[in-house]
């Protein structure tokens, strides 16, 4: 992408309504006004709050919104001219439980209250597989740790990935920890009985994985108190 064009995203993102975009200092010096209220100030209801990290396109985080119009879907990544796509599209199509946040996932705890999410989704992390970058893979115990603090009790993560090494990883982390695997699929669109969420939305890059006949795979737990 030219950086004509990302400019012209980054200046359109500006002018939607569902795109919000704190500084780094906002966040850290706890004066981002949404934390603890995205429900009330954004969404204007109370509907279950669902994050998608690392969302790129946005694509998960629109599918998911039109399904399920009860809940409320916030898309994050810190590359807005990849989510200018999905936010443009939530705009033309009247979508309104979708917001889309940028900032780096190390700092989502910044952005959201203790217990004000009900689940998060990602979707296809970079499995930084060499062990100099491991710090920065996104089920490691620092980042679950993360998440256990903006998730309700009850809350779910999600993890879909072409990586069998992260499927791997994860699993062997959550076991380790003592985490709850509600399911784990090493093949979703193989296997029989798979969650109809996994199967039902594809992002550009999973449809290409499929052409190419790679194995999807799905992890569902929750993160022990």
């Amino acid at each position: 992408m030219g950086s004509k064009n990302k400019l012209k995203r980054f200046r359109e993102n500006e002018t939607f309504g569902n795109v919000y975009q704190p500084t780094r200092d906002e966040l850290v010096d706890e004066k981002f006004a949404l934390k603890g209220n995205w429900n009330a100030t954004v969404f204007r209801n109370e509907n279950p709050l669902v994050l998608e990290l690392g969302c790129g396109k946005g694509e998960y985080s629109i599918a998911l919104a039109k399904k399920y119009p009860n809940k409320n879907f916030i898309g994050i990544d810190i590359k807005g001219a990849r989510f200018w796509r999905g936010a443009k599209t939530a705009v033309e199509d009247e979508i309104p439980n979708v917001a889309f946040l940028r900032t780096q996932i190390e700092l989502i705890q910044y952005a959201f209250a203790e217990n004000e999410v009900d689940e998060i989704w990602i979707t296809f992390p970079d499995p930084q597989i060499k062990y100099k970058r491991t710090k920065h893979r996104m089920t490691n115990a620092a980042f679950l740790e993360r998440y256990k603090k903006i998730l309700k009790p009850e809350g779910v993560v999600n993890l879909k990935t072409d990586s069998e090494f992260m499927h791997g990883y994860t699993l062997g982390l959550l076991h380790g920890a003592g985490h709850e695997v509600l399911y784990a699929n090493h093949n979703v669109y193989k296997l029989e009985g798979s969650p109809e969420d996994v199967t039902s939305v594809q992002t550009f890059y999973e449809t290409q994985y499929l052409e190419q006949e790679k194995p999807i795979t799905y992890i569902r737990f929750k993160i022990k108190a």
